[in-house]
């Protein structure tokens, strides 16, 4: 066997990658869309619809991805998705043409779709089994500072060389500082997934099932998608519900800084007792605040700091919950395949809901836009709900051993 590095190592090296990944796909277009379609005569809607294009790419092929590190461990597909997102962003960078660039936000996706989140608790769980819950714990906070990393180094690389030249150095960044990284903490033999395993990993052979499986994984799917959906409209729309609620637009922005640290000091508490309590609690948790967040918003409650940083911890811990709780529902065996099917429908939502978010802001203002998305939340906390009913004899059952 290949000797694993320490942990902190580990978690340390990802969590850069993953501050890298997120800030050079789903966070580029806040930087990026202004000075590109300034220089280029693009559509807005088109430039910023590449980070959409993106997702979708990364939703269809999640379910392949989770079956490929059941297989074959994380190393392989997280060395593809440096090289993913280096050929997307090259490809950006000396896009002609608007179909040129669409076609590089495809390769771009595929970059998402090995090297985000969803992949990268795939692996870990592959790695470290039942004991992945707190380096996947950790890894969120890295990721909680993408935007706060890369969207001032965007901005200065922008104003000193020009957005092409910018997306250029990024790709650089995946190749040289990213690439090397993973691969080398991601490694270990491939161990069989309902056999014998492999000498020294501490996954068991098979997973116990539940009874009700089916309805849960599909109960558990609905929360997850309704949660990223609820989120992506809310971070791409933010600064206009603020000012709907009378906020002029310094003030908007201002407040708008307080939503990642938000998401990092939910997920520090998190890391800090997340031991103590199953992850189902992590999740409904997370629907709670969002749904209470949204509900102070949609009532005109003038406490905005207070919406902001409730909101802001749900949603953080929302993507903690997404890795450790299917892993304490359905085992570590099983992790990296189901986390992938997972994904799937959460992707495709998470990738629709910022333009049917703008539509809905067309048609009914945001007042309703704001209305609408609280009925989501608040359903999502029945649908928790239902999910810990459906569960309970596995989380006693748990807290019993």
């Amino acid at each position: 066997m290949e000797p694993r590095p320490d942990r902190r190592i580990v978690v340390t090296a990802l969590g850069l990658s993953q501050i890298l990944a997120w800030g050079t796909s789903f966070y580029i277009p806040a930087v990026f869309a202004e000075p590109i379609v300034s220089e280029t005569g693009w559509s807005l809607s088109w430039v910023v619809g590449g980070t959409s294009l993106g997702l979708l790419v990364a939703g269809l092929i999640s379910p392949q991805v989770g079956k490929f590190i059941d297989r074959h461990g994380g190393r392989p597909v997280l060395l593809a998705s440096s090289l993913f997102y280096a050929a997307g962003l090259a490809g950006i960078g000396l896009a002609p043409n608007l179909p040129a660039y669409l076609c590089a936000w495809l390769l771009l996706g595929a970059g998402m779709g090995t090297g985000l989140y969803d992949a990268v608790f795939a692996a870990l769980g592959r790695m470290y089994a039942s004991q992945a819950r707190t380096p996947i714990t950790s890894l969120t906070l890295f990721g909680g500072f993408a935007s706060t990393v890369c969207w001032p180094l965007s901005a200065f690389m922008i104003d000193q060389f020009g957005w092409r030249i910018a997306c250029l150095i990024y790709a650089g960044l995946h190749l040289f500082v990213s690439l090397p990284l993973q691969i080398s903490v991601i490694g270990g033999p491939p161990v069989a997934s309902d056999g014998d395993l492999a000498g020294g990993d501490d996954r068991p052979a098979t997973d116990a099932r539940l009874p009700n499986e089916p309805a849960v994984f599909a109960l558990l799917a609905l929360v997850l998608s309704l949660a990223a959906g609820i989120g992506s409209i809310v971070v791409v729309h933010l600064l206009i519900f603020l000012q709907a609620r009378g906020a002029d637009f310094a003030l908007a922005v201002g407040l708008g800084t307080l939503f990642g640290p938000a998401q990092v000091g939910a997920r520090v508490v998190e890391r800090l007792f997340g031991s103590r309590y199953h992850p189902i609690w992590t999740m409904i948790a997370s629907c709670g605040l969002m749904a209470l967040g949204l509900s102070m918003l949609s009532a005109g409650v003038p406490a905005l700091v207070l919406i902001i940083v409730l909101y802001g911890g749900g949603y953080g811990i929302s993507w903690i919950g997404r890795g450790t709780l299917p892993l304490a529902l359905f085992g570590p065996v099983r992790f990296p395949r189901l986390m992938g099917k997972l994904a799937f429908p959460s992707l495709i939502v998470q990738a629709l809901s910022p333009s049917a978010g703008a539509l809905l802001l067309d048609a009914a203002g945001a007042d309703m836009t704001i209305g609408a998305l609280t009925v989501f939340a608040l359903l999502n906390v029945v649908l928790i709900g239902a999910l810990w009913l459906m569960c309970r004899e596995r989380l006693n059952a748990g807290l019993a051993a």
